[in-house]
């Protein structure tokens, strides 16, 4: 089969690729921080270029319900759909989703948010979509020149240290026994464990860019609060409550909020602690008008919250040694940055150039930031307006954000926008690649 690019042209830089031709290599071991997204995915596609692999989770279980991520674009479809899970992500798609109406303090509709801008081509829960791709993880077919393995996952244990040698990565855990692998992935969040032990402190590495946003679900004696998909809006603040389709038969299910509120400062609360996040949430919302004293009265009712700062990361190198970083953890943009597509995407690239690079880690790490790199800085530029988008600080930016987002012609050419970005990328057909390296040594 033969594979375009994303810009609908054959992919090259076919010739080069004497570099798969080499003597048949070892089963070779990768140790894979983050059980989300990135670390699922790139442990599918090591384990189908026959790498043992071993994704570690600092969480005692894949977390459920919470945010729907979204894929747009010929790039994260193609990915997706050589992965072999595009249909099954279709089938657990939330639907195509209701427009957001912002609204004034007295409900009246003021402005639409299309579905589009939020929900892309396909948009799924996130914690669908990694139960997904660890299930699909586990079944990858080996291509490589060596079997695949299936892939090993441990759940509530986080790494503590990390040691090159000559020939591998000494690892320790807070909790199993030391071990060492030929490779370590750093696919684990903005917050990346991988990158403070093996690359730099987290403030090196991480921009706050002067907004915050929580999210939790409404407990079930919310009355009305999510019945209509709206968001209301004061200078530098906005709350948002609705109901995903998709959630609709979990036992009491009422909907959930979505928050963003400005803050040039960085907060201090502590990152563990649920009651010191929602105190941080609620003064920023003090004196708010509609309905959100109601909403904060909510907020004290769960156990479940997501809070953070919208931030980006930017790190000089994603590698080092044999350590690399992935999806987040080398190029976050917390919020309207692609990160999920871009993780995906991301995962497919480095597998597939370490596949190709054999033994020589060191070109294959080269080759994925080179041919990633400016496509995700690009998608990170959407990080910096997402908190201005949806939360301006001045009542003029407010409405001049509604007018746009009233006039069709505006709302056409920022969904084009995001498209273009998001398919700025060649993708080679790196199975075809590896399968043809495999058959040139075997």
């Amino acid at each position: 089969m033969t594979y375009e690019t994303t810009a609908g042209h054959p992919a090259t830089d076919r010739s080069d690729r004497a570099r798969g031709e080499r003597t048949a290599p070892r089963q070779r071991t990768v140790l894979i921080s983050g059980a989300s997204v990135a670390g699922p995915a790139v442990a599918y596609w090591l384990g189908r270029y026959g790498y043992r692999t071993t994704v570690i989770e600092v969480a005692p279980a894949l977390r459920g319900g919470g945010f729907a991520v979204d894929f747009r674009g010929a790039a994260h479809l193609a990915v997706l759909e050589r992965m072999g899970v595009l249909d099954t992500i279709r089938r657990h798609r939330t639907g195509p989703g209701a427009p957001m109406t912002f609204i004034d303090g007295q409900g009246r509709d003021l402005a639409t948010l299309p579905p589009a801008f939020a929900a892309g081509e396909v948009e799924i829960l996130r914690s669908d979509l990694s139960r997904l791709l660890r299930e699909h993880s586990l079944t990858a077919p080996g291509s490589g020149p060596v079997p695949g393995a299936t892939p090993e996952y441990l759940f509530g244990d986080s790494l503590t240290s990390l040691t090159e040698t000559a020939d591998g990565v000494h690892a320790t855990f807070e909790r199993g026994a030391p071990r060492t692998f030929d490779l370590v992935i750093g696919a684990d969040g903005l917050h990346s464990t991988v990158r403070r032990l093996a690359f730099a402190p987290e403030e090196r590495c991480v921009s706050h860019l002067g907004y915050y946003f929580a999210a939790w679900d409404l407990p079930a004696g919310a009355a009305d609060l999510g019945a209509r998909p709206v968001g209301y809006g004061e200078p530098g603040r906005l709350a948002t409550v609705g109901r995903l389709p998709r959630r609709a038969g979990e036992p009491g299910y009422t909907g959930e909020t979505f928050c963003v509120f400005a803050s040039e400062d960085e907060l201090p609360y502590d990152r563990r602690d649920i009651r010191s996040q929602k105190r941080v949430i609620a003064r920023a919302y003090e004196g708010a008008g509609w309905r959100i004293p109601e909403l904060l009265d909510t907020l004290w009712q769960v156990d479940d919250l997501y809070f953070d700062a919208i931030s980006r990361v930017d790190v000089p190198h994603w590698s080092t040694g044999r350590t690399a970083l992935l999806g987040d953890a080398a190029y976050g943009a917390t919020l309207g940055g692609m990160g999920t597509g871009s993780a995906i995407v991301g995962a497919y690239v480095l597998a597939g150039e370490l596949a190709l690079a054999g033994d020589d880690h060191r070109t294959a790490f080269a080759r994925y930031e080179q041919k990633l790199r400016p496509y995700v800085t690009r998608c990170q530029e959407g990080g910096r307006g997402a908190g201005e988008f949806f939360a301006p600080t001045t009542q003029e930016a407010i409405d001049a954000r509604n007018t746009a987002l009233n006039t069709p012609s505006t709302v056409t050419a920022m969904l084009e926008e995001g498209h273009d970005i998001s398919a700025a990328i060649t993708l080679e057909d790196y199975p075809s690649l590896v399968a043809g390296a495999a058959s040139a040594v075997g």
